[in-house]
C-alpha cells in the first residue's frame, strides 16, 4: 500500500485533463441521508442526481445498493468480496485502471468507496478535492450521457487489518497504544440530545475529529496536510502505535481515516459496524458529558 498523498487526492484540473484517458473510471458516489417522518436518518441513492447532471464518463456507484452487505441488518455494512468485486466489474473498474472518485457532500461517501476498494487490495484510486461542489463551482464541463460499458475484471484481495471489530474496538478502549478516533460531530461527542443510533455519547476512552472540520465548509476540499496534521496531532493519533476510526455507520469514519493515510499515518482501521452496532448493545461501554 502506497502512503503518497498526491496518489490518494487529485485536483478538478487533473481530472480535467485526463477526462479522455481510457484507462481512468469516474466514480460518482454520492448517498443522501434524509431524515423521515419517524426523525431517523434514511439513505437515499444519488443515482437520480447522477442521471441528471455528472461528471462526463462517470459512472454511478451505488453504496447502499451494490456495495453494502444485502446480509446485514445494519446499514453500508462492508460486503462480502465476492459482491463488491461483481459490483467493481460492472462499473469498469480493475486492475491496471486508475479510479477517480467524487461524491456531492463533503467527501465522506468518496472516501468509504476509497477505503473500501483499498480493503479489498486496490491501490489505485484517488478522491477529488472538493468533488462535485468545486467542480461546479469553477464551472467545468458536465453531462447527461451514460458512458458506454467498459470491460474489466476486479480481483478482491481482503485486506481484513482495515476494518476493526467490536472486540477490536473493546480491546482499544483500555490500550493506551491505540487512538480511538470519533468522527461525528462534537456535540454527538458530548452525548447532547438524543442519539439515532440508541445511547448518546461516545465510545470510552475515544477522542473527536468531527469529519466535516476536514474540509473547507465553502469548497469541500480537504484542508492543508499542515492542518489535518495539526488535528490529529492533538487527540494523539500521529505517534499512536494503531488508529481506529469510528461513526455512527461507518462512512464518516472513512473520511479520518482517509486523511489520516493522507498524512502518511499508516497501522488505521475503521470500526464498520461503530455506534450502529456498539450503542445498542448495552454491555459495551460509553460516556457522556
Amino acid at each position: 500500500m502506497t502512503n503518497d498523498p498526491a496518489q490518494h487526492l487529485v485536483e478538478t484540473d487533473w481530472l480535467e485533463a485526463n477526462l479522455d484517458n481510457p484507462e481512468l473510471r469516474v466514480l460518482d458516489c454520492t448517498t443522501f441521508l434524509r431524515r423521515g417522518d419517524d426523525g431517523r436518518l434514511h439513505a437515499e441513492s444519488g443515482r437520480d442526481a447522477w442521471a441528471e447532471s455528472h461528471i462526463p464518463g462517470s459512472v454511478f456507484a451505488d453504496l447502499p445498493g451494490d456495495l453494502s452487505d444485502k446480509d446485514s441488518k445494519l446499514r453500508f455494512m462492508m460486503p462480502p468480496p465476492e459482491q463488491f468485486a461483481e459490483a467493481m466489474t460492472a462499473y469498469g473498474v480493475g486492475d491496471g485502471t486508475r479510479v477517480v472518485l467524487y461524491d456531492r457532500a463533503a467527501g465522506m461517501w468518496s472516501a468509504r468507496i476509497w477505503w473500501m476498494l483499498r480493503a479489498f487490495g486496490f491501490d489505485n484510486a484517488a478522491v477529488l478535492n472538493g468533488g462535485w461542489t468545486k467542480w461546479i463551482a469553477e464551472g467545468r464541463a458536465t453531462s447527461v450521457a451514460a458512458p458506454a460499458p467498459r470491460a474489466s475484471v476486479f480481483t478482491a484481495r481482503p485486506r481484513p487489518e482495515l476494518i476493526a471489530s467490536r472486540d477490536d474496538v473493546l480491546a482499544a478502549t483500555s490500550n493506551d497504544a491505540t487512538c480511538l478516533i470519533n468522527a461525528l460531530s462534537e456535540e454527538q461527542h458530548r452525548g447532547e440530545g438524543a442519539s439515532p443510533y440508541g445511547r448518546p455519547g461516545r465510545i470510552t476512552s475515544s477522542v473527536n475529529v468531527p469529519a466535516n472540520s476536514l474540509v473547507d465548509p465553502e469548497t469541500n476540499a480537504y484542508l492543508p496536510l499542515e492542518v489535518l496534521r495539526e488535528r490529529f496531532a492533538g487527540v494523539g493519533a500521529t505517534e499512536a502505535d494503531k488508529v481506529i476510526t469510528y461513526c455512527g455507520g461507518g462512512i464518516a469514519a472513512s473520511n479520518d481515516a482517509f486523511a489520516l493515510t493522507l498524512l502518511g499515518v499508516e497501522n488505521v482501521a475503521i470500526y464498520d459496524a461503530s455506534l450502529s452496532e456498539w450503542a445498542a448493545d448495552e454491555s459495551l461501554p460509553m460516556e457522556a458529558d
